[in-house]
C-alpha cells in the first residue's frame, strides 16, 4: 500500500467512526447518511485511490477542476455531485459530468441546467441550495437562495425537462442570526425539508455538514454530508 493510501484509508477510518458514532448518538441507523468526499484541489489520483477504498460520491466546487478530473476517472462507478457556486456559462460543462448540482439558487440556472440536460440527453439530480444568511428575495453570500424563495425555486426544478428535484442543501453561515449556531442551522434546514416534501415527497435528500460540523448534521437529520479535509487533509494553497 502506497503511502498516500495509507494515509487517505487512515483518514476515512476515522471520518467513518465520527460519522458511526454520531448516528448511533443520534438514534439513527448508519446507512441513513452518505458520506460525499470533496476533492476539490486535489488530483484524480486521488479520487482512483478513494473509489479502490469504497468511496462512491465525490463532490467539486469549480469547473476548471471538476471537468478533467471527471474526464479522467470516466472508468470509474462515481457519482459526482456539483457543490459550488454556478454560472451559466459553465453550465453545459458542469452537465456533462455532474450527476447531481447541489448548489441551485435561481431561475435563470434552472433554464440554463434544464437545456444543457435536454442537449446531453441526461437527467440532472437539483438540489436547492438555502442560504440561511439572506434576506428576502436575496442570495447568501455563499450561494444559495433566501427561504422564502425555496418553494417558487423548487416548483420551477421539478416542471424543468431533465432535471430532477432531489432535496436542499446548506453551508453554515458565516453571518447572520445563524453564525457559529451550526446545530441551529441544520434544524432550520430540516424544518424547510419536511415542508418542501409537502409538495413533493420524492425532495428527501438533505445535504449539510463538512469536516468541521458533521456532527451536528447528522444530529439534526442530514441524509448526506460534504468531507473534504477531514479525509484528504489540509488543501495547498491556491496560489
Amino acid at each position: 500500500m502506497t503511502e498516500r493510501k495509507e494515509q487517505l484509508a487512515a483518514n476515512l477510518a476515522r471520518v467513518e467512526e465520527r460519522i458511526v458514532s454520531a448516528c448511533a448518538a443520534a438514534g439513527r441507523a448508519r446507512e441513513e447518511v452518505t458520506l460525499i468526499v470533496v476533492t476539490k484541489t486535489y488530483p484524480a489520483s486521488d479520487v482512483r485511490i478513494l473509489h479502490g477504498l469504497g468511496v462512491r460520491q465525490v463532490a467539486e466546487n469549480r469547473d476548471q477542476d471538476a471537468a478533467p478530473k471527471a474526464a479522467a476517472c470516466t472508468d470509474l462507478s462515481l457519482s459526482w455531485h456539483f457543490v459550488g457556486q454556478l454560472q451559466t456559462n459553465k453550465v453545459r460543462s458542469v452537465a456533462s459530468y455532474a450527476d447531481v448540482v447541489q448548489s441551485v439558487d435561481r431561475t435563470k440556472l434552472v433554464t440554463a441546467l434544464s437545456a444543457a440536460a435536454g442537449r446531453g440527453g441526461r437527467e440532472l439530480g437539483c438540489l436547492i441550495q438555502v442560504a440561511l444568511d439572506a434576506e428576502s428575495g436575496e442570495r447568501g453570500a455563499r450561494g444559495g437562495v433566501a427561504p422564502d424563495g425555496i418553494e417558487e425555486l423548487a416548483d420551477a426544478v421539478a416542471a424543468a425537462p431533465g432535471l430532477r428535484l432531489d432535496g436542499l442543501m446548506t453551508v453554515a453561515p458565516l453571518a447572520g442570526p445563524y453564525a457559529g449556531r451550526q446545530r441551529a442551522a441544520f434544524d432550520r434546514l430540516m424544518e424547510f425539508s419536511s415542508r418542501l416534501r409537502g409538495n413533493h415527497p420524492a425532495a428527501n435528500m438533505v445535504s449539510a455538514g463538512m469536516s468541521a460540523d458533521l456532527e451536528d448534521a447528522i444530529a439534526a437529520g442530514a441524509t448526506h454530508v460534504r468531507v473534504g479535509t477531514a479525509v484528504l487533509g489540509v488543501r495547498p494553497g491556491l496560489g
